[in-house]
């Protein structure tokens, strides 16, 4: 049976897996030097995986112009070709980059730039209109943000958009955009690690999705960050900022490892690996979640699509992982 969801009130539906095309935007870096990206990728293994995880049913793809300063809209254009129409593009905008350097040079929260940035990101995706267009400045000003949202609006209008939404963990700002007849979905960090009870209200009493950025945790969910594996140096875990949770400067967090590994029995059940085990909680946690996991290989592509065919976790499971982290959370106390 398909697994799908629907973005919230815009009626689009979308496979209930999104994959997020962060990882295989490649190397890039702020002003400072500070890794932005994931490391090297290979361009030519990110076609193959997107193009695999289309045949395995997924159908929504969620990028950003400034990953890898616009190598993985590109990439993803590419990747999707003639399949255009099969799938649903999600990307963001806000930020301004040197793509010569592959460096994060600003942001911009101007409708001016809004339509520049729109306008650049249809051209490396090789497209006539994005899905899912959405802001990408998590703390932007919420008076300023409502000028975005309605000029998403307009852009809702003349079908260059078929909806839109904001990129941030705050409630209040969400909800400035949630007022727009056209917002579809709240794009914000959850995972089993990690619960956002305040954003997971907000899209049911306004009817949107929640798409889930770091549904893996930056890989702590999928079980590789064991035994203090090492990170490359363009990796942005490598050298964490002080927004990324679960890492320091020494790599993964021996707390966040010790909490995978409690959880470690339940998540693998059914036959599961760990990431689907992760992916299958966040079905499980609402019907409204449609998490994002970043992928950089074929294989990667086919380990998390293979979460669909084994569904959400029963409620017994999810009753069985709170009684796990409470009982973690007290211990740690």
């Amino acid at each position: 049976m398909e697994f799908t969801r629907t973005l919230g009130r815009s009626g689009i539906q979308v496979s209930a897996l999104g994959f997020g095309c962060w990882a295989i935007g490649g190397e890039w870096q702020d002003d400072t030097g500070q890794p932005l990206g994931w490391g090297k990728v290979d361009a030519e293994e990110s076609v193959r995986a997107v193009r695999r995880a289309l045949d395995l049913g997924v159908t929504f793809f969620d990028t950003a112009d400034v990953y890898g300063t616009g190598h993985s809209e590109r990439v993803l254009g590419r990747a999707l070709g003639s399949r255009r129409d099969d799938v649903v593009v999600a990307t963001k905008w806000g930020n301004l980059f040197d793509p010569d350097t592959r460096t994060l040079t600003g942001t911009d929260d101007s409708p001016e730039h809004l339509r520049r940035a729109l306008t650049a990101s249809l051209r490396r995706l090789g497209t006539d209109h994005v899905d899912l267009y959405q802001l990408h400045l998590a703390d932007a000003d919420p008076d300023r943000a409502a000028r975005l949202r309605d000029a998403c609006e307009e852009l809702v209008a003349e079908g260059l958009i078929r909806a839109y939404a904001w990129s941030t963990d705050d409630p209040a700002r969400a909800a400035v955009f949630a007022e727009g007849p056209h917002c579809a979905a709240v794009q914000h960090a959850l995972n089993v690690l990690d619960d956002a009870p305040e954003l997971l209200s907000l899209c049911e009493k306004n009817d949107l999705a929640s798409v889930n950025r770091s549904p893996l945790a930056m890989g702590l969910l999928t079980g590789k960050h064991r035994g203090g594996r090492s990170l490359e140096a363009g990796d942005i875990r490598n050298r964490p900022p002080a927004w990324l949770r679960g890492f320091g400067s020494g790599g993964a967090d021996p707390e966040w490892l010790a909490r995978v590994d409690a959880l470690r029995d339940i998540l693998t059940s059914g036959g599961r690996t760990l990431a689907q085990g992760a992916l299958a909680w966040l079905w499980a946690r609402s019907p409204r979640t449609v998490p994002i996991p970043g992928f950089r290989s074929v294989a990667q592509a086919e380990e998390n699509a293979g979460a669909l065919a084994k569904g959400p976790l029963t409620e017994r499971q999810m009753t069985e992982v709170e009684r796990v982290l409470r009982r973690e959370a007290a211990g740690a106390a």
